[in-house]
């Protein structure tokens, strides 16, 4: 069974960091992709960050050079770096795992991110 338990976000002023935790039942290792999404208020969810269990790793447009996604195996936990915030970051953060390319999505239960101007 997977479980997947998030940590970190909260509030802060823009051109802030956070850190965003997800930590697993199972090895990071053992996991084909992981990765994190987020939701703004009546807005789809979108992926913003991958890591391939190669550790290829892969970004949205939005966040690319400021969020850095990593993985701990020892710890077994996700990460997600988000530095010089902008209000626009504003949103519920998941993470997210596949086991293979076919298996359904595991996902946290959410953390709010407020990014305030």
């Amino acid at each position: 069974q997977v479980q997947l338990v998030q940590s970190g976000g909260g509030s802060v002023q823009a051109g802030g960091s956070l850190r965003l935790s997800c930590a697993s039942s199972r090895s990071t290792n053992s996991y084909n992709c992981m990765g994190w999404f987020r939701q703004a208020p009546e807005k789809e969810r979108e992926g913003i960050a991958t890591i391939r269990s190669d550790g290829v790793t892969k970004y949205a447009d939005s966040v690319q050079g400021r969020f850095t996604i990593s993985r701990d195996g020892a710890k077994n936990t996700l990460y997600l770096q988000m530095n010089s915030l902008k209000p626009e970051d504003t949103a519920v953060y998941y993470c997210a795992a596949k086991l293979s390319r076919y298996s359904d999505i595991y996902w946290g239960q959410g953390t709010q991110v407020t990014v305030s101007s």
